[in-house]
């Protein structure tokens, strides 16, 4: 089964992929907190009392949820500051309804730069650090296509004046994204793996 691997420096990231229990759990809390507010101010909604608690809840399911993606979906937050940023990766089949879904996106999603990956090949990021919609958060995407899986990195801001001083480690993290295949020896003795080059 493919799943996804990267090298995100300790020093700079937490993993929530994987962090169970009271490990990771403040920096779990902290960029849930922070999705939901991002989620809430878009909606036009202001932030409800016991919101924290919800964070809270969801921090504690996340890895399990993440567990079950088998690899498929890795999180980091900043370690410095876990509410000012939040980068996922994801695996996706690439069916015929995702394609479709992809082409009838909107019109700013055409607005993007070529983004090389020495594992991945060529990709394309789409960086937005200020939306059209004053409560849209600054974000930034990474997409691959290997033609049977789209690749995606999605990196959350939550400060608009930060964002700009943060997407460089974002890139570096973006590059180190590589798909995992898990073939037993001796299963597949015709497959032939070439540079994505």
């Amino acid at each position: 089964m493919s799943r996804l691997q990267a090298d995100a420096p300790a020093d700079r990231w937490v993993a929530v992929t994987g962090s169970l229990g009271f490990r990771g759990r403040r920096h779990r809390k902290a960029a849930i907190g922070m999705l939901l507010n991002q989620a809430n101010s878009a909606a036009g909604s202001t932030p409800r009392p016991g919101g924290g608690a919800f964070a809270w809840i969801l921090s504690q399911a996340a890895p399990l949820l993440m567990r079950r993606a088998a690899g498929r979906v890795l999180v980091w937050v900043w370690k410095s500051d876990p509410e000012l940023l939040v980068v996922m990766a994801q695996l996706q089949e690439a069916t015929p309804q995702l394609r479709t879904a992809r082409a009838m996106m909107p019109m700013e999603y055409d607005d993007t730069e070529s983004f090389r990956s020495p594992y991945l090949g060529m990709g394309e990021k789409l960086a937005m650090p200020l939306p059209t919609s004053p409560q849209t958060p600054p974000f930034a995407t990474y997409t691959w296509d290997t033609g049977t899986h789209f690749v995606t990195v999605t990196a959350v801001c939550s400060d608009r004046e930060r964002f700009g001083t943060i997407i460089g480690a974002v890139d570096d993290v973006a590059r180190t994204i590589r798909i995992v295949d898990d073939l037993k020896l001796g299963e597949s003795p015709s497959v032939l793996r070439l540079d994505p080059a």
